[in-house]
């Protein structure tokens, strides 16, 4: 039996936004948005809105800004939408007198393949635990964050050279499909759903991750090293320590090689090669940034700076 949906979609980042558009896009009833209130950001700390909240604006949608999910104002301000589904990505948790709210229920969108990968940085974790494969799954709401029943997933390929931002990329593109399909699905009728298998042995979390995760430890095999920096670029990037200062490095090369070298000790040729040496073999830098300068290629960086090596 086909309903008539209203959908009410919550997100903030530019990831969500591309799921956002593919329901204007395929004609499904959006009849407003929630997203983040605007804040401080940059270095002129200006007050920014949010990348939905532009999207929306530019569409005419309607925009609510709670900074309390639970208030009494938000709550009427919701109900007078008058959604009878509502779907989340990128967002924040809900509290249930927010998402048991619409008759047809509240969906999340996550990039990953639940049960796996629950958390708040499932593309990241994905690539720097070394997977060759991840995806997208759409699940409805519980109180415990991402473990709802899940409606529809698709696998997603992880290529060799990856990176979070990449990923990043073509999980917003298969998520927004994956959200569409979901919608028509439940404008369809009840849709099928699967409860999350949980008894697997060992399930793999992607927390938040913060500044001081993002170091590198040199004392790993090339593999390992590889994936960590892929999986942190471009943010919040990961890092070490060069000539005392915080080194981030964006893009490199893996070079599997003997050598007599401690770990973490640098190879350079001063113009055009910097590698720094792990348990077998060395990461050669491509894209990089100093602390306080901009990020460059290793050629800029080695043409300005005078490093100073274990030989000096």
């Amino acid at each position: 039996m086909s309903r008539n949906l209203r959908i009410v979609f919550m997100g903030t980042p530019e990831f969500a936004v591309g799921s956002l558009q593919a329901l204007l896009e395929n004609n499904l009833n959006v009849v407003g948005v929630i997203t983040a209130p605007d804040k401080p950001a940059g270095r002129g700390q200006k007050i920014r809105m949010s990348a939905v909240k532009k999207f929306a604006i530019d569409h005419d949608l309607p925009v609510l800004q709670p900074t309390n999910l639970k208030s009494s104002s938000f709550i009427n301000d919701l109900k007078a939408l008058n959604s009878n589904l509502q779907v989340v990505v990128a967002f924040r948790m809900l509290p249930k007198v927010v998402f048991e709210q619409p008759e047809f229920g509240c969906f999340n969108l996550h990039a990953s393949l639940l049960p796996q990968y629950r958390g708040a940085a499932p593309i990241n974790w994905a690539i720097m635990k070394g997977e060759k494969a991840t995806g997208v799954t759409t699940f409805f709401l519980k109180s415990k964050i991402d473990t709802g029943d899940i409606i529809l997933q698709k696998k997603v390929k992880i290529d060799g050279d990856e990176t979070a931002g990449s990923l990043h990329d073509k999980l917003m593109k298969t998520g927004a499909e994956l959200v569409v399909n979901t919608c028509q699905l439940i404008e369809a009728g009840e849709p099928h759903v699967q409860a999350q298998q949980t008894n697997k042995k060992e399930l793999i979390a992607a927390p938040k991750i913060f500044r001081e995760d993002c170091e590198i430890n040199w004392n790993q095999d090339t593999q390992t090293v590889y994936n960590f920096i892929r999986g942190l670029s471009p943010y919040p990037a990961a890092w070490t320590t060069l000539n005392d200062l915080n080194f981030k490095i964006y893009q490199a090369r893996k070079e599997i090689s003997a050598h007599k070298l401690a770990v973490g000790e640098i190879e350079t040729d001063d113009k055009t090669l910097l590698k720094f040496a792990t348990q077998d073999g060395f990461i050669a830098c491509d894209v990089v940034q100093l602390e306080g300068k901009r990020k460059m290629s290793i050629a800029d960086f080695l043409r300005g700076y005078n490093l100073k090596t274990s030989k000096d």
